[in-house]
């Protein structure tokens, strides 16, 4: 089969400034060489700073001004790294095109759907404009967005996180490229619309017969879309084999401890695998801390209900239900689990019950009191209590603000230790706590990975003793084997401190590791409520097996 695309060689370096007069540089590609054959999928698998997007941007020069690229880029016969940029923007969005993580931001906010889709295809294919609005239309129709027509003239932010990717592979698509390179198309995706954007990128694949590069953390999305596998780490390529290969029978140690860092629908550890225990060749820990079931109730919700209204007409008004009363009861040490769809109100419940949206009807008994009718004083006290970790640690970080203000502030505005000095040990035995070193206290949010903050957020929770924590897909935007150290530290933290944990996520897999009890959402109403094991093995009602069955399975599951 012939090479559509070819790299050979690849070292890609960021010039970080001088010393002493002498250019740092960074290499974060160091002699990568892999082939695109024609019709076919390739994947780029690795953890974050693997260097998979840096290569994957090289193709088409999208990296920043600081980058210098050194080797061979062949398309079709042409070393794109020496092809003028005039010739190179002609190619891209044409010849190769692009979908990419997060559509809010590769979307224009101010254009319709309609002025995007059309402009490449009048600057490319020379269409007039009612020609391309009509080819935007069919192109609308063809990634499975409903009312097309009605659809050209909305703007991204109205429409849902899956219909936007939708928008942007059509963009991609507009010109017939190819060869797509897709990066983490799917991450912020829950599984249902994971699925159909994955089904829909594999028929549009054959259809058109281009070939894609598919660059992705997800082992499990890989095993199902493509045919041949490259795994990276650190700027290197430890493996590359077709996709049978990589999931029957890897031969690289990292490899190997990549498929092990996934949490399983079947398997249900104490702990999860990270990297390098499998590397030192360490097994997986099988018994944890068993769980109490006679344990105290410490959070009770009762026909919890969220309602916004929204303007229609000149005066009248609009009543969107978006949590339509949900019940549970959380224990001491325990997880409750809560899953659903984009739009299925779980993020809505969540906030509802920290008061970060006012209810419009039901309870939320903690330690007897109603945690939405109380106010002033008693309120405060309560917030200490119960702590929210958000999905996003880059924007839930003040960026102003050093580890050690971070940390300090939630103690100083609770009056939390005699003084500084206090809060400071406290703030240093946190950071110990969520395996951070001391010298973390003086740098700021930007100088860490996504995982790092996410465990700085997570102490940033625990300066307040709180004995409820709210995580909001805490863990969705990590690699798998970050994710899988963050999920540990906080089944650790359960273990040592009691902490009871609400747990809202689109991972069923995660989930099923984390939980206890699982409630299940969908458009603002509880379908199934159940243990975690009698949910997973035995569910009762359709959405849930939908759910269930949309979950991405690796090559195996591609196979059954």
């Amino acid at each position: 089969m012939s090479s559509l695309l070819s790299i050979q060689d690849l070292k890609v370096a960021f010039r970080t400034g001088k010393v002493d007069g002498v250019q740092q540089r960074a290499l974060a590609v160091k002699g990568v060489s892999f082939d695109i054959p024609e019709n076919s999928t390739v994947a780029l698998v690795g953890e974050s700073g693997s260097g998979k997007s840096v290569t994957a941007m090289s193709i088409l020069n999208l990296l920043p001004d600081n980058a210098e690229r050194s080797g061979q880029i062949l398309f079709q016969g042409r070393d794109l790294l020496t092809t003028p940029l005039r010739q190179l923007q002609g190619i891209r969005g044409k010849d190769i095109a692009c979908v990419f993580q997060d559509p809010m931001s590769s979307l224009n906010p101010v254009f319709t759907v309609a002025q995007q889709l059309s402009e490449p295809l009048i600057k490319h294919l020379g269409l007039t404009p009612r020609q391309a609005l009509a080819r935007a239309e069919e192109l609308l129709n063809e990634v499975g967005i409903p009312e097309p027509k009605r659809r050209l003239h909305a703007y991204p932010h109205e429409m849902s996180g899956g219909q936007q990717q939708r928008v942007m592979i059509a963009m991609a698509l507009a010109c017939e490229p190819k060869l797509l390179i897709a990066d983490e198309p799917t991450t912020a995706l829950d599984v249902t619309i994971q699925r159909q954007v994955m089904d829909l990128m594999r028929k549009l694949k054959d259809k058109m017969r281009m070939s894609m590069l598919f660059i992705s953390h997800d082992l499990g999305v890989v095993g199902e879309i493509s045919d041949h596998v490259v795994v990276m780490r650190h700027g290197e390529i430890r493996e590359k084999a077709p996709v049978a290969d990589i999931f029957k029978a890897p031969q690289d140690a990292y490899t190997k401890a990549l498929l092990a860092c996934r949490p399983s629908l079947t398997d249900n550890p104490a702990r999860l695998m990270v990297i390098d225990d499998h590397i030192a060749g360490q097994s997986a820990k099988t018994e944890g801390k068993a769980k109490d079931p006679n344990a105290p109730v410490v959070l009770q919700a009762r026909g919890l209900k969220k309602s916004f209204w929204f303007k229609e007409g000149l005066f009248g008004k609009k009543e969107f239900k978006a949590v339509k009363g949900v019940s549970f009861d959380l224990k001491k040490g325990h997880t409750l689990g809560v899953v659903g769809e984009s739009g299925s109100g779980k993020t809505t419940m969540g906030l509802t019950l920290l008061r970060l949206h006012e209810p419009t009807g039901g309870e939320v008994l903690f330690d007897g009191q109603d945690l939405l009718k109380i106010g002033g004083a008693a309120w405060q006290k309560m917030r200490r209590r119960i702590q929210v970790v958000f999905q996003n640690p880059y924007a839930s970080l003040n960026p102003r603000f050093t580890i050690e203000q971070t940390l300090l502030e939630p103690m100083q505005v609770h009056k939390i230790g005699a003084n500084d000095a206090e809060r400071l040990a406290k703030a240093k035995a946190l950071l110990k706590k969520v395996d951070l070193p001391e010298a973390a206290l003086g740098k700021y949010p930007h100088e860490f990975s996504g995982g790092q903050r996410q465990r700085i957020a997570i102490a940033r929770c625990l300066t307040l003793d709180p004995e409820v924590l709210v995580l909001d897909e805490a863990v969705s935007a990590l690699d798998v084997s970050v994710q899988a150290q963050v999920l540990n530290l906080l089944k650790d933290l359960q273990d040592e401190l009691g902490l009871s944990y609400i747990f809202i996520s689109h991972d069923l897999a995660v989930v099923r590791f984390i939980s206890d009890e699982v409630l299940v959402m969908q458009h603002g109403d509880v379908v199934e409520q159940a243990p975690v094991q009698e949910l997973m093995s035995a569910p009762k009602q359709e959405y849930t097996r939908k759910l269930l069955g949309a979950i991405p399975r690796g090559y195996e599951g591609a196979a059954a």
